[in-house]
């Protein structure tokens, strides 16, 4: 496990590290902007949208919280080794670590008393995470690899083989296609309000 954590670290750092190859006009172009008439853009909160991918994004489609959960995946537990093995600022480590724990992704576990310092550990929510990445994993193999190869591979301990995560049906175990899928309103959709009929 640690292998793979600093495996990990190795590509963080090189990625933290890259420098702008971009032409030069492109860098002066950016130098050049008026940064007057930029204007920050809100996040859109979908966490009560009803639609739980929609619900799913508000807290997971941030990157640094799904490296936070990748990392726990691979067995990293306290805050200066997800800063080490990220590269990411206490500040935002702290801010996304207190979310994932509020979230109930994460759970903040004592391990020392003075001075007082604690851990991170996956909940049960926090595992079930676990799927999803992996097939993060599988799609980023087949589409972002190059022809020098993935660059993670996943080995399932219980067969002991090297593997790729097939999302299948629960019902009928066929790899699902989005052409063969659709969706529709579950109990938990709001109700759609009546029409008034007050004169």
């Amino acid at each position: 496990m640690h292998g793979a954590r600093d495996g990990f670290h190795d590509a963080t750092l090189s990625a933290v590290t890259c420098v702008d190859r971009r032409p030069s006009r492109f860098r002066d172009a950016t130098v050049l902007l008026d940064m007057s008439k930029l204007v920050r853009v809100k996040r859109v909160d979908t966490s009560d949208w009803p639609c739980t991918i929609a619900r799913s994004a508000a807290l997971l489609g941030d990157h640094w919280n799904l490296l936070l959960v990748r990392q726990a995946c691979l067995g990293t537990r306290r805050f200066d080794e997800f800063q080490a093995e990220l590269g990411i600022g206490r500040n935002i480590l702290t801010t996304r670590l207190n979310q994932l724990v509020d979230a109930g992704v994460l759970q903040r576990v004592e391990y020392q008393e003075s001075p007082q310092r604690f851990e991170y550990r996956l909940t049960q929510q926090g595992r079930e995470v676990w799927p999803i990445l992996a097939a993060m994993a599988t799609w980023g193999e087949r589409w972002l690899s190059g022809p020098e190869g993935t660059p993670l591979v996943l080995h399932h301990t219980t067969c002991d083989h090297d593997m790729h995560a097939v999302v299948v049906c629960s019902e009928c175990d066929v790899p699902l296609d989005v052409r063969e899928m659709r969706a529709r309103r579950g109990r938990g959709y709001p109700a759609t309000p009546e029409p008034s009929t007050a004169i």
